[in-house]
């Protein structure tokens, strides 16, 4: 396209000699699409334009943008795709502890790194630790009592149906989600009970950039006297601006949860436009961070709490979704792939 503004148009060429150059995509999408970026200085330059071109000038600022997204989206895939020829391993090869080192396979030319999920993991984990939490790892497979009786869902409630549940033969279930530890939480602890769950959570259904039938999720439980929804809202807040590295703004919206009174969507401000509008936040300004709400009395009584003495909150999140969030990947399912090029970012 050609632009009219000389300003857009100087940008439109560096941007195009930089695609072709040897930079990385997240160098890139840092120096155009940054808070400080070039394009976003750009952007606040529309005050200063004569109001009859700024409608013009708009437009090509939007067509600019898309075309750099959409570059650098192609960029990214190429880069991951890009596979070296040069040391790879040679899965054939036979070797024992007799075999001189020199002739062992190797694993490119770099050592071992972890997983993005497992990086995140431990820094997650980390921000609760120092928060007062307890960590109960979740388990892999449990029961039709933990995973639904417990949590409020009757046997053939229909709410049941709003989690894509496998079953195995015994009629166990690996877990759909992390809030089938519930129960034995708090049941486990005396009040003040403060625990974070962590685990993976497997879901019966189809796959795509967004969605996977295996999750890690990271559940949170806090009971005490005259807890409130204020507290639950602090608490939330707190960790995802730790999380995130940044102050954020944060709000809630109705949802349907059977194991919660009331429930909720937690929001936060996009902390990558500053809730000017981006394709993270869908142009909205706002990322819907967990699902989350006070603990339902009847959870409370199932779990040996007596409801009129205590409350509480909890909260579930997609930990491969904030992944995605915090680091830009546009699709979950690289997270999965076993794909090296991927992995050796992190």
């Amino acid at each position: 396209m050609e632009y009219k503004n000389s300003d857009l148009k100087k940008l439109a060429t560096e941007i195009e000699r930089d695609l072709k150059s040897e930079k990385s995509t997240k160098e890139l999408k840092a120096k155009y699409l940054g808070k400080q970026g070039l394009f976003s200085s750009q952007l606040k330059k529309i005050g200063t334009i004569a109001k009859e071109k700024r409608a013009e000038y708009g437009k090509e600022a939007n067509t600019l943008k898309q075309y750099i997204e959409e570059s650098l989206e192609q960029k990214a895939f190429t880069e991951l795709n890009k596979i070296s020829t040069s040391k790879q391993i040679d899965v054939t090869a036979k070797f024992d502890i007799n075999t001189p080192e020199e002739k062992k396979p190797k694993l490119l030319s770099q050592p071992g790194s972890q997983h993005p999920l497992t990086q995140e993991l431990e820094y997650i984990l980390g921000i609760f630790t120092s928060m007062g939490f307890d960590i109960e790892e979740c388990r892999q497979i449990d029961n039709d009592y933990n995973m639904f009786e417990a949590l409020n869902f009757p046997k053939g409630h229909p709410a049941r149906d709003l989690w894509d549940t496998f079953w195995t033969d015994e009629n166990l279930i690996p877990p759909a989600h992390t809030s089938t530890m519930q129960n034995r939480v708090l049941r486990k602890y005396e009040p003040p009970i403060r625990v974070v769950i962590p685990g993976r959570c497997y879901r019966n259904e189809a796959t795509d950039a967004s969605h996977e039938h295996t999750l890690h999720q990271i559940e949170g439980v806090y009971v005490d006297q005259g807890i409130s929804l204020g507290d639950m809202i602090g608490t939330i807040k707190t960790y995802l601006e730790a999380f995130f590295n940044t102050e954020l703004k944060a709000k809630v919206q109705p949802a349907f949860f059977p194991f919660t009174e009331p429930d909720l969507e937690f929001l936060i401000s996009c902390p990558f436009c500053a809730q000017a509008g981006c394709n993270i936040c869908g142009k909205t300004g706002w990322i819907e961070a967990m699902g989350c709400g006070m603990i339902h009395p009847n959870v409370l009584k199932e779990g040996g709490l007596d409801p009129e003495k205590y409350s509480g909150f909890a909260w579930g999140f997609g930990l491969d979704r904030l992944v995605m969030i915090k680091n830009g990947i546009e699709d979950i399912r690289w997270l999965h792939s076993g794909n090296l090029n991927f992995i050796k970012q992190f």
